[in-house]
């Protein structure tokens, strides 16, 4: 009886469980990179447009 399927299986899993931990941060760090880049352009834009005059009746 051999255990090699279940090793080769574990160290696959393994391999795989690693990779992600190492990808996701990435992801997520560009994820919260580009936001903060779009608000702080929607916020610059807004600050830049000219101020709306009031409405006269």
């Amino acid at each position: 009886m051999s255990y090699a399927a279940y090793v080769i299986a574990a160290y696959g899993v393994f391999v795989v469980v690693l990779l992600w931990d190492f990808v996701a941060p990435r992801i997520r760090t560009r994820q919260v990179l580009r936001a903060v880049r779009l608000l702080a352009a929607r916020r610059q834009a807004a600050r830049n447009a000219p101020s709306p005059q009031e409405l006269k009746r």
